[in-house]
């Protein structure tokens, strides 16, 4: 191993016996060998310890705390951590496809981007099912997309390590600390991206933080959304929300404009699934109607984009 590897890849680990090993020798069998693999054993009460112990590789970075100190805390010392020129990230219980650093890595070595994530495939373990990921790939749509939910995928976002260590995950963002973070380096002018190439098997599975603390986390991510639009310069009382039809047809256009005088360039893709959160699901006979208000408004709202 170099003495200063081009990737560091980060790891938060906690109680993920079922799901660290198939994590950890997912990134030791990448194509692209230049990389350490930082682990926090975060106080962990199952043997998920012993199995990062069982491993002898010199590219992996190990760390057990006696005590569990949260998520954000522990990604934070991985930050501090790490040596790399980039940072690369993977969940304990999420599997990276073999050629996923090499990818990343020739993407932000040719400079088309600060940071990047990707197309991925979710694995639901309770069902069996695996569906491909449907992402938004430029820039614009990333940033425009960040006001409905997170358009990136956590776990595979790859980028300069200059970047993550002066913006540190907040405290008190708990279950939605990436989805603020990214918003804080929207904000600050850095350039998004998502490879159109699969590159992590994303798992669904009953134990999930993000599932476990659902509600706690949507209040949470309610509020970073009306931080990043009020810092945006919009009116957070335009945020996309269910709205009766006189009302929505009120104020989703003004949002929606404002947006993309903004954010120049958003695709009529990303504004149509914008305005789609200000209408009610169900819709029944009058569902073609719907969609055609969506397009016609999404269609008004590009153009404006677009001569910005």
């Amino acid at each position: 191993m170099n003495a200063q590897p081009l990737i560091s890849v980060l790891m938060p680990a906690y109680n993920s016996e079922k799901y660290i090993s198939e994590a950890i020798d997912s990134i030791l069998n990448q194509t692209f060998s230049d990389f350490e693999l930082c682990i926090i054993n975060d106080g962990s009460s199952d043997a998920t310890g012993r199995i990062i112990d069982s491993y002898e590789d010199p590219r992996i970075i190990k760390t057990h705390l006696t005590k569990n100190q949260g998520l954000v805390a522990v990604r934070n010392a991985l930050i501090k951590q790490a040596r790399g020129k980039y940072i690369a990230y993977l969940d304990n219980d999420d599997v990276a496809f073999p050629d996923r650093l090499e990818k990343q890595f020739a993407f932000l070595e040719a400079g088309k981007a600060d940071l990047c994530s990707g197309a991925h495939q979710t694995y639901n373990e309770e069902t069996g099912q695996r569906r491909n990921s449907k992402q938004a790939y430029s820039d614009s749509d990333i940033r425009a997309l960040i006001t409905v939910y997170c358009p990136l995928c956590n776990p595979a976002v790859m980028g300069k390590a200059e970047i993550f260590k002066k913006f540190q995950y907040q405290s008190g963002n708990d279950h939605a600390e990436d989805y603020s973070l990214w918003q804080a380096l929207a904000l600050a002018g850095y350039r998004f991206a998502n490879l159109k190439d699969q590159l992590i098997t994303y798992r669904i599975h009953p134990k999930q933080i993000s599932r476990v603390q659902n509600a706690s986390a949507m209040k949470i991510f309610d509020r970073c959304r009306a931080d990043y639009i009020a810092q945006l310069g919009i009116d957070p009382l335009l945020s996309p929300r269910k709205m009766p039809i006189l009302e929505r047809l009120r104020l989703a256009p003004k949002f929606l404009v404002q947006l993309n005088k903004k954010i120049p360039n958003i695709s009529l893709s990303a504004n149509y699934q914008i305005y789609s959160r200000y209408q009610f699901r169900g819709n029944g006979i009058y569902t073609p109607f719907t969609r055609l208000e969506r397009f016609l408004v999404a269609c008004y709202a590009t153009l404006v984009g677009y001569t910005a």
